[in-house]
């Protein structure tokens, strides 16, 4: 097990490095350069030698591979260098716009869940053909739906038509209400197409007849027996949608104009602001790893034949 968990910790550590020198190697290709955007302005009325010396400042004149370590060795240590448009180190931005990212990510996240769960519950326990067939079909169509339009969509229906969601001056908890149904729909989709066709895969199972046979209910087989059968590649899927979901939060913030991550990112592709772009990059990447880990360690809790496999080659 510690062997394995060493394995899974080497491979994220090289999966964060490629992922830093490929998003630093792309922002450096990008055509234009941000301090002479910012700081040529003839308004800001700096000379040529002062705009130099910014630039000296901000490491911009050094060589490409020199950039590249002293930004990695910046970010080993925590500090993610200074953002170019706001004129304050990239951490501050972060700590100020990353907790209501992380807020409606992980509300999203259980939200989703929580529909996934009904809706594959709802199929299988459908007691008419073409109500199940209704239910198996509802997350392909959810799926297919644009987070953006349906963030509009739902701000017509609740906020203008039925105004059952102020939009102006809501209280905390009716703010969220709207972001979390557009950033948690689409993700349901396909966990609820993943858990439909796994809890079918394990009721064909010789054990969930013999639970029957002794006098169970179907609705206790499932709950008791086959849930956790079929969890396994439910929770995989999970750890892959993450990047999604943060892209999701990302276009919601930007629709329901909450001030998180997904603002700080459109204002950085805006004014090509590198540092900020790449930092968002690696904390993105970072968070996908450290998911992705936590399911691996969490699959032999679910399955203990993970683990006698992973003691087996250990």
């Amino acid at each position: 097990m510690t062997r394995n968990l060493l394995n899974r910790i080497g491979q994220a550590a090289v999966v964060l490095l490629l992922a830093f020198t490929a998003s630093f190697l792309l922002l450096q290709a990008l055509p234009g350069d941000a301090l002479l955007i910012k700081y040529q302005n003839p308004e800001m009325g700096l000379s040529a030698e002062q705009i130099a010396e910014i630039r000296v400042l901000y490491g911009a004149d050094a060589p490409i591979w020199a950039q590249y370590g002293n930004t990695l060795w910046n970010f080993l240590q925590g500090s993610f260098g200074y953002s170019i448009q706001a004129g304050v180190p990239v951490n501050t931005l972060l700590a100020t716009n990353l907790p209501p990212t992380l807020r409606l990510a992980s509300l999203g996240l259980v939200f989703a869940v929580l529909l996934a769960g009904t809706i594959a519950f709802a199929a299988t326990l459908a007691p008419f053909a073409w109500l199940r067939n209704l239910l198996v079909s509802l997350p392909a169509l959810l799926v297919s739906v644009p987070v953006f339009w349906l963030g509009i969509m739902l701000i017509q229906i609740f906020s203008f038509r039925f105004r059952l969601v102020p939009v102006i001056n809501p209280s905390e908890f009716q703010a969220l209400l709207l972001p979390v149904a557009t950033l948690a729909i689409p993700i349901a989709a396909p966990l609820a197409q993943i858990l439909i066709r796994s809890l079918d895969e394990v009721q064909t199972q010789p054990f969930v007849a013999v639970a029957r046979a002794k006098g169970a209910s179907r609705l206790w087989v499932l709950w008791r027996h086959v849930l956790r059968n079929a969890l396994l590649p439910v929770l995989t899927i999970a750890g892959v949608l993450f990047g999604e979901l943060l892209a999701g939060a990302v276009v919601t913030e930007t629709v329901f104009g909450i001030n998180g991550i997904g603002r700080v990112t459109e204002q950085a592709v805006s004014n090509q602001d590198t540092a900020v772009l790449q930092a968002i990059v690696i904390l993105a990447a970072f968070g996908f790893v450290v998911i992705n880990l936590l399911v691996d360690l969490a699959a032999p809790l679910i399955d203990p034949r993970l683990k006698r496999s992973i003691g087996a080659t250990a």
